[in-house]
């Protein structure tokens, strides 16, 4: 692990994230600031706001932490690359949000306390990102699954039970035909293609370069963090399929037994797409377009527990120093 004390690290918090616990909790709040190295701010409200604020600080920083959950991540980072230097600055993550998807592909602790450890200690590593019309996320999804992410943030019940009850729109979600335009595309056999059209009536299609959605589920298991490569999956199958194969796509098995493609930019276009990325609600649009930012950004985590999503492992990595 790296020491990473000597740096100058700002930490900007979600005041709002996990239901408002970080508000709530006194004494929590003021442990976790004692604890938190470098500079602490709370974000505000908005998300432009948010953006702004991180824009502001990175060019005095070396070390940005993101604490909340996956929205706050989705900021962060936005205002990262906004301010030109995501080639400078480090990104670290302390999850304090409800389903705190990216930090599980990265090695970190959903417990705020541990997942310090990683910000002072962690290893540092190179992962990509995706651009996903003017943001950028480590994951994303258009169908289903951002119906229900847009139906969520519209009675907002927040939580996984607010999931829960938001999933009710999945039942009700119509498939209609829609064209995917991949370029720099490989199939699951393997071939290659500089240009490839797909035609699909899905009910999801997951992008990312990252492995999980919220509360731990495995959706894209042959995702690879530093792969160079989008990992596009569609879910072809109608909404009772899906639900009475929920347990096998939640641990990542049924993925596997479905159309499975990488590529490096795909559009997707079709009628009323809903999209999400980073677990925030993008809209309804008639044309998609994401495209892979390759070693876009250095971040701190447990490399160890990264590994199997990383195409250059800690032991090549290793091997690589000692030469």
């Amino acid at each position: 692990m790296e020491n990473n004390s000597e740096k100058k690290i700002v930490c900007l918090i979600n005041p709002l994230a996990a239901n408002k616990r970080w508000k709530r909790r006194r004494k929590l709040r003021a442990e976790l600031v004692k604890t938190l190295p470098g500079s602490c701010l709370d974000t505000p409200r908005t998300k432009e706001e948010t953006v702004e604020m991180t824009r502001s600080i990175c060019p005095s920083a070396d070390l940005v932490v993101a604490v909340g959950g996956d929205g706050t991540i989705a900021d962060v980072l936005q205002g990262i690359f906004e301010s030109g230097r995501q080639d400078r600055v480090v990104f670290g993550v302390i999850p304090f949000g409800s389903g705190n998807a990216f930090r599980k592909s990265l090695g970190i602790p959903r417990n705020p306390f541990k997942a310090i450890k990683y910000i002072l200690e962690g290893d540092i590593f190179t992962i990509d990102l995706l651009q996903i019309e003017d943001r950028v996320a480590a994951f994303a999804s258009v169908g289903s699954t951002a119906a229900v992410t847009g139906e969520k943030l519209r009675h907002s019940i927040p939580g996984l039970f607010g999931h829960l009850l938001a999933a009710r729109k999945l039942l009700f979600y119509k498939r209609t035909e829609n064209i995917l335009e991949l370029s720099g595309a490989v199939d699951q056999e393997g071939r290659q293609y500089d240009q490839l059209t797909i035609n699909s009536s899905f009910l999801d299609c997951v992008i990312g370069n990252s492995n999980y959605f919220g509360y731990s589920w495995l959706v894209a298991p042959q995702a690879r963090l530093d792969d160079g490569f989008l990992d596009i999956i569609l879910f072809e199958m109608p909404p009772l399929i899906y639900i009475f194969l929920f347990p096998f796509i939640y641990f990542g098995w049924m993925q596997r037994k479905l159309r499975h493609f990488k590529a490096k930019e795909v559009v997707i276009r079709g009628q009323g797409l809903e999209v999400q990325y980073n677990g925030e609600y993008l809209g309804s649009m008639d044309r998609v377009h994401i495209k892979v930012i390759p070693a876009a950004i250095r971040i701190t985590g447990n490399r160890k527990k990264a590994d199997r999503f990383l195409v250059n492992r800690a032991d090549r990595a290793d091997s690589r120093s000692k030469v």
